[in-house]
């Protein structure tokens, strides 16, 4: 059983910048895809960032590469989103998510079905 828990969201004006953070309680000698979703007002749940703790690739929601970046702390239980020039469309709850690896090593995709393990969410606010 993962558990994640996030924080750092908050209110921020456009342009401006926040790191998130994910403390999973997971096994380090184990491999996982580790990612953030986020889920606007009525709207669907969707991809952010996907990072495999294996290798460090990483896949971008298209459009976010450049302005978010997934990194992990030396302890590789911490993973971090740091989100800058942010603009009032990036407003959403945004979720830590975990799926241990399986055979291939490989992550399954940015699609909410491939993670069984979810954080409780922290609320990101951007006003223009």
């Amino acid at each position: 059983q993962v558990q994640l828990v996030e924080s750092g969201g908050g209110s921020v004006e456009a342009g401006g910048s926040l790191r998130l953070s994910c403390v999973a309680s997971i096994d380090t000698s184990s491999r996982y895809c580790m990612a953030w979703f986020r889920q606007a007002p009525g709207k669907e749940r969707v991809g952010v960032v996907e990072f495999n703790t294996g290798t460090s690739y990483t896949s971008y929601m298209n459009g976010l590469r450049g302005r978010f970046n997934i990194s992990e702390d030396s302890t590789r239980t911490t993973f971090y989103l740091h989100m800058s020039s942010l603009k009032p469309d990036d407003t959403a709850m945004y979720y830590c998510a975990s799926d241990p690896l399986g055979p291939s090593g490989l992550c399954r995709g940015l699609d909410r079905d491939n993670f069984p393990y979810w954080g409780q969410g922290t609320q990101v606010t951007v006003s223009s």
